[in-house]
C-alpha cells in the first residue's frame, strides 16, 4: 500500500461562527465556506494549508435535524462539550490513503460513504462517534473526488509539525508505522491523549 499522509486537522467549536472568529483570530487569515454534513447534523469551514492538507472548523449545525447516530469526532460527549465551554480547540487529524478497503480498520472504526456538495469521500468513524484514541489515532479518508486543497485558496499557513501525546506512545508509533505516514509527525508520552499543531503563517509561528 502507497504511504498514507496528514489530509486535514479538525479544529472543533460550539458554533461555526466562533470558530472561524477564532481560527481566523489566531492565524490572521480567513477561512473558506465548507458545507454541511447530512448525516452528522454539522457544518463546517476550511483552510488551506497547502496543496495537500487543509484544516476544517467543524460544529454542530443547528438547523439540521438530530442524526440517526451519533456525531463524529465526539461532539455530542460531554467531555468535549465542557472542553468547548472554554472555546475551539484542536481535537483531531485525518490521514489520506489511496486504497482504504485495504487498511486494517480495527483501530479506526467503520468505513462509511459520505458527501458534501460535490465532494464524495469514504472515511473511517467509530460507530459511538467517539474520537479514535482520543483524536491521536487518525481517522482514515479515501476521496472519490479532488480533495478540498486543490481548490482552496492559498492563505500561505503550512503545517511544520503535528505532535501526538499518549500515555502509551510505542502503541500509537506502532498504529502509525502500519499505515505508514509521511510527514513530520511527532509521538510524545503524555497522561492522557492531546495533540497540537505548529503552524507557519504569514504573521509569524502559531500554534494550536
Amino acid at each position: 500500500m502507497s504511504a498514507a499522509i496528514p489530509d486535514h486537522l479538525v479544529v472543533a467549536a460550539r458554533t461555526l461562527d466562533e470558530g472561524r472568529a477564532w481560527l481566523e483570530g489566531r492565524l490572521g487569515v480567513p477561512t473558506q465556506p465548507g458545507g454541511e454534513h447530512a448525516l452528522f447534523g454539522t457544518h463546517n469551514a476550511l483552510l488551506s494549508l497547502g496543496p495537500d492538507l487543509y484544516l476544517e472548523v467543524i460544529a454542530v449545525n443547528p438547523a439540521a435535524p438530530p442524526p440517526p447516530r451519533p456525531r463524529w469526532f465526539g461532539l455530542d460527549t460531554p467531555d468535549l462539550r465542557e472542553r468547548l465551554e472554554d472555546g475551539p480547540v484542536l481535537i483531531h487529524w485525518v490521514a489520506r490513503v489511496p486504497d482504504l478497503p485495504g487498511v486494517h480498520l480495527s483501530h479506526h472504526g467503520e468505513a462509511l460513504e459520505l458527501s458534501r456538495g460535490e465532494n464524495r469521500w469514504t472515511l473511517t468513524v467509530p460507530a459511538d462517534g467517539s474520537l479514535p484514541g482520543g483524536g491521536v489515532v487518525p481517522s482514515l479518508i479515501e476521496w472519490h473526488t479532488p480533495p478540498p486543497p486543490t481548490r482552496l485558496p492559498d492563505a500561505g499557513v503550512r503545517l511544520l509539525t503535528l505532535r501526538l501525546g499518549t500515555p502509551d506512545p510505542d502503541a500509537l508509533r506502532a498504529r502509525l508505522d502500519a499505515l505508514p505516514l509521511a510527514g513530520d509527525v511527532e509521538v510524545y508520552e503524555a497522561p492522557q491523549p492531546e495533540l497540537s499543531a505548529m503552524l507557519e503563517t504569514p504573521e509569524g509561528m502559531v500554534t494550536l
